[in-house]
């Protein structure tokens, strides 16, 4: 039987967000109900929101959470009722050519929920990344459910459902960061400092943040960055990054902004054969131009880090076990608490840089 929760909707390009009574209908086959306990507010929302990523409004916002397993379809083997879950938005398939060539985290075909919530007038919804947690509860698929340890803050857990998990991601997994290597991060809101703080767990020993905000850097600093560069007060970001590592460049550089003059400091402020990885999403219209022989000569890897290229289910258990013994802080990215009143007044703090995440409790 369907039920009605309230959730917040962005019903329009640039319109304030509402909060509205969510018909959740009843599960598919391989569908499941989650009860949100916690949901983070993240720049993908906020780009759903001003029209940054499609027009199928009206969006369901919300999709970094975690909650508690209500109801399943007939058909569920994954979870069961009770079960303490993150929510993903990479439910691998198993069949796309990704998943068969044994590289599932480039999953070409993730899965969503088969029925459509709607507004009470039968309006249908986009859930933001398939998934619509700003909500009491959400309708999902039953693979884009991560079963963690059931005595986690859920505040903190939800939180590698998107961004945190990108950065931790983009050092671990795409960077592939190892003890003893030198690491630099440029931009240090969320994502930024999770690839910080991946690049510490992951046994870097020099990490050295760049951001122009000393705020930020302090933050960077609290998660286990070694070094700082405040962007506005040195000459050359590149050069000040020679200049902490014997004149030779880091082992790996993560852009967690994604602009062209970010990408170029990144480039050149690695060592020869150094990796760059691009985590910070640019917008279509930015172009990049540079000397062909340097990406020759200089070797290295450049890559892409979508979703911190990782496997849900080997990596949300992985990282909520790390923070359970004390190894990864990631509740130092919970800035603030809110309701779900507090949507909007979310997003403007973020985007004035004042929080790392507020997030959400229902």
């Amino acid at each position: 039987m369907s039920q009605t929760v309230k959730g917040v909707i962005s019903r329009s390009k640039g319109a304030p967000t509402e909060i509205v009574d969510v018909v959740i209908p009843d599960p598919g086959t391989r569908d499941v109900v989650v009860t949100i306990k916690a949901c983070g507010v993240c720049h993908t929302d906020l780009a759903y929101k001003q029209g940054g990523i499609n027009d199928e409004y009206p969006f369901l916002l919300g999709h970094e959470a975690a909650g508690v397993v209500e109801s399943v379809g007939s058909d569920v083997t994954h979870v069961e009722v009770g079960d303490f879950v993150v929510l993903n938005w990479r439910a691998v398939c198993g069949q796309c050519r990704a998943c068969k060539r044994g590289r599932p985290w480039y999953c070409f075909d993730t899965f969503n929920a088969s029925v459509p919530m709607t507004l009470a007038d039968g309006t249908e919804l986009t859930p933001a990344l398939g998934i619509g947690a700003f909500a009491e509860k959400t309708l999902i698929h039953e693979l884009q459910c991560t079963k963690v340890n059931p005595e986690t803050d859920p505040a903190v857990a939800g939180l590698l459902g998107c961004g945190v998990m990108a950065g931790i991601g983009a050092a671990m997994n795409t960077g592939n960061v190892g003890r003893g290597d030198s690491v630099a991060v440029i931009g240090c809101g969320g994502v930024g400092d999770a690839a910080v703080a991946g690049a510490r767990v992951a046994g870097a020993t020099t990490i050295i943040a760049i951001d122009r905000d000393p705020a930020k850097l302090e933050w960077a600093k609290d998660l286990g960055a070694t070094h700082t560069i405040n962007g506005a007060e040195v000459d050359d970001v590149v050069t000040a990054v020679q200049d902490l590592t014997d004149g030779n460049g880091v082992d790996v550089v993560v852009d967690a902004v994604g602009r062209p003059e970010t990408y170029k400091q990144a480039f050149y402020a690695r060592d020869l054969a150094g990796v760059v990885v691009l985590v910070g999403v640019p917008t279509p219209d930015m172009t990049l131009e540079m000397p062909l022989i340097d990406f020759f000569s200089r070797g290295g890897a450049l890559k892409s880090s979508w979703y911190g290229d990782c496997l849900p289910e080997r990596d949300f258990p992985m990282l909520i076990d790390l923070y359970e013994q004390g190894r990864l802080p990631l509740d130092k990215f919970v800035t603030e608490r809110v309701a779900l009143t507090d949507v909007e007044t979310a997003f403007e703090a973020m985007e004035a840089g004042k929080v790392l995440r507020s997030v959400v409790e229902l």
